[in-house]
C-alpha cells in the first residue's frame, strides 16, 4: 500500500470538532483524513453517543470507529465553568469549529459564533443542524429519517404503490457531512488570506435537497411530483434491476448504442427499431413493457451468464451485492480500501478508509479512533 503525507493539504491545519453521531464527525473525518489536526471535544460522561452503538467489540464500538479516525479525543464539560473556559482558550488555537448541536444551543453554553469570533476573529465555524440557523423549522430537532421524510427522499423510494421507505444508507446525515467539509475547506482560503472568519449554515434539508437535482428540476419544469420507480429510471430504459433465473442483476444501458447491445445480446436486434423504443426517453416511457420482454429472456440463465455477456459488449451492469461481496471484491482489494486498524483495547479490525487517490496514492489512517478523552495531557499540556 503507497501512502504519501505530501498530500495532507490540511496539515497545519487546526480543527475543533464538538459533534456527535454522524453528520458532523463524517466531516470532521473527512478533514482529519486530509491532514487536518482534529480534536474531538465529548463530554465526560459517556462521550459521543455513538460509543455505544453497536457492534460493540469488547467494550469498544465500531460504528464510531468507522467516523472517527485520524482524531484526538478531549472530554470537556461546557457547563463546567473549568472546562468552559479550556474549551475558549482552546478556540484560539484552532481554524476550524465543527458543531452539530440544535440551533441555539451554542449560544446557550456561551460559545456561540459571536463570542467565538471575538476570541479568535479567524474562525471558520461551521453548524450542522436539520434545517438551519434561522427560520420557522430552525428550532426542530431532526435526525436522518425525518430529513429524508421531509425532503421527498422518502416519497420517491421504493416500489411504486410501496409503503414510504427511506433510503438504506443515511443520506441526509452524510450528504451535509460533505457539504460541510467542502464549505470548510472553501471558507479557510479566505480566512487565511483575510484574517476573517466565518460562520457556515449547513442544513440537513438543504443538503439533501441540494442531491436532488434530478427531482427537483422534473418538478420545476414539468409541474409533476416525481414518483417512486422501485429501481428504475424516470427518464432511462432500460436502466434498472432485472429479474433472471437466480435472482437479480442490475442493467443499465443508457444510451442508443448501449441500447443495441442489448438487443444483440438477448438475441433480439429488431428491438432498435421498434418505435416504442426508438430512444431513451421513449424507452422510459414504455419501460414497463420493455422490462416484461426483457426479464422474459433473462429467466432463461443465472446473473452471472447475463453479467459475462454484457460485460463482453461494454454495457454497464452489475451484481446485486451484499455489503460482505461487495467488500471482497476485486476492484476494492485493488483500491486498498479496506483498511486494518487496532481499537485502543487492543482488539484487531477492519475500516472502510478513504476511497480517493492523488497521483496513485492513498491517504493514510495517521491514528486510530481514540478513546475518550485518550488525548487530555497530550492535548492540554501541550501549551494548545
Amino acid at each position: 500500500m503507497s501512502d504519501s503525507s505530501s498530500y495532507l493539504s490540511l496539515t497545519g491545519v487546526r480543527v475543533i470538532e464538538l459533534c456527535n453521531v454522524a453528520a458532523g464527525p463524517f466531516c470532521g473525518m473527512l478533514l482529519a483524513d486530509m491532514g487536518a489536526d482534529l480534536i474531538k471535544v465529548e463530554n465526560p460522561k459517556g462521550g459521543d453517543t455513538l460509543r455505544s452503538w453497536p457492534p460493540i467489540s469488547e467494550g469498544y464500538s465500531e460504528n464510531f470507529a468507522s467516523l472517527n479516525r485520524n482524531k484526538r479525543s478531549v472530554t470537556l464539560d461546557l457547563k463546567n465553568p473549568d472546562d468552559l473556559s479550556k474549551f475558549k482558550t482552546l478556540i484560539k488555537t484552532a481554524d476550524v469549529l465543527i458543531e452539530n448541536n440544535r440551533p441555539g444551543v451554542m449560544d446557550r453554553l456561551g460559545v456561540g459564533y459571536a463570542t467565538l469570533k471575538d476570541i479568535n476573529p479567524a474562525l471558520v465555524m461551521a453548524s450542522i443542524s436539520a434545517y438551519g440557523q434561522t427560520g420557522p423549522r430552525a428550532a426542530e430537532g431532526g435526525f436522518d429519517l425525518t430529513v429524508q421524510a421531509m425532503s421527498g427522499i422518502m416519497s420517491i423510494t421504493g416500489e411504486p404503490g410501496g409503503e414510504p421507505v427511506k433510503c438504506g444508507v443515511p443520506l441526509a446525515d452524510f450528504s451535509a457531512g460533505l457539504y460541510a467539509a467542502f464549505s470548510v475547506v472553501c471558507a479557510l482560503r479566505t480566512a487565511q488570506s483575510s484574517g476573517q472568519g466565518t460562520h457556515i449554515d449547513v442544513p440537513m434539508l438543504g443538503a439533501t435537497l441540494g442531491i436532488a437535482a434530478l427531482q427537483t428540476s422534473e418538478y420545476f419544469g414539468s409541474g409533476n411530483d416525481p414518483v417512486k420507480l422501485g429501481s428504475a429510471h424516470p427518464r432511462n430504459a432500460p436502466y434498472q434491476a432485472f429479474k433472471c433465473r437466480d435472482g437479480y442483476f442490475g442493467m443499465a444501458a443508457g444510451n442508443n448504442a448501449l441500447w443495441a447491445s442489448v438487443c444483440e445480446v438477448v438475441g433480439q436486434a429488431q428491438w432498435v427499431r421498434d418505435p416504442r423504443f426508438l430512444n431513451p426517453t421513449l424507452r422510459a416511457q414504455n419501460q414497463q413493457v420493455l422490462c416484461e420482454m426483457l426479464e422474459t429472456i433473462f429467466m432463461h440463465a443465472d446473473a452471472a451468464v447475463w453479467l459475462e455477456r454484457f460485460r463482453a459488449r461494454g454495457v454497464p451492469c452489475a451484481p446485486i451485492n451484499t455489503y460482505s461481496q461487495v467488500l471482497a471484491d476485486e476492484q476494492v482489494r485493488h483500491m486498498q480500501w479496506v483498511r486494518d486498524i487496532t481499537l485502543p483495547n487492543g482488539v484487531k479490525t477492519r475500516t472502510f478508509g478513504s476511497p480517493v487517490q492523488f497521483d496513485g496514492q492513498s491517504v493514510a489512517i495517521r491514528r486510530a479512533p481514540p478513546a475518550l478523552g485518550e488525548h487530555n495531557a497530550e492535548v492540554f499540556g501541550e501549551g494548545q
